[in-house]
C-alpha cells in the first residue's frame, strides 16, 4: 500500500467515527520525516479513541502495523505514526493550540 493509499484509507476511517476538520498536509518536499500529516479533530477523548481504534484496525488488515501511538490515554492528541502517513487526532483546544497548520505552513495544506 503506498502513503495516497495509505492516506485515504485513513481519511475513510476518520469520517466513519465522524472525525471533523480533515486536513492532509503535504510533506514531501519539506522534510523526510514522512509523506503527509493528516490532522482531525475530535469533539471529545472517547470520539479521538474510537477514531485511533477505527484506523488501527483498517491499516492491520492491510499489513501496516503503527510505528507508534502516543496519547491514547488522555484522548486530546493523539499521535499514530504510520511511516509514510503520520495522523493527528487532536481535540479542538490542542489543535488550535498547537496549530500545525501553521507550524508547518511551508507545505502545501488541502482541506476536506
Amino acid at each position: 500500500m503506498d502513503a495516497k493509499q495509505l492516506l485515504d484509507l485513513s481519511v475513510a476511517k476518520i469520517q466513519e467515527k465522524k472525525g471533523t476538520n480533515l486536513a492532509v498536509l503535504q510533506l514531501t518536499e519539506v522534510t523526510t520525516i514522512c509523506d503527509y500529516f493528516l490532522l482531525a479533530t475530535a469533539s471529545n477523548s472517547k470520539q479521538a479513541q474510537a477514531i485511533c481504534d477505527n484506523v488501527i484496525e483498517a491499516v492491520k488488515a492491510q499489513g501496516i502495523i503503527p510505528a507508534h501511538i502516543e496519547g491514547y490515554q488522555n484522548g486530546r492528541w493523539i499521535l499514530i505514526d504510520m511511516g509514510t502517513v503520520v495522523l493527528h487526532i487532536f481535540q479542538e483546544e490542542e489543535r488550535q493550540y498547537y496549530n500545525l497548520e501553521k507550524l508547518w505552513g511551508q507545505a502545501p495544506c488541502q482541506k476536506l
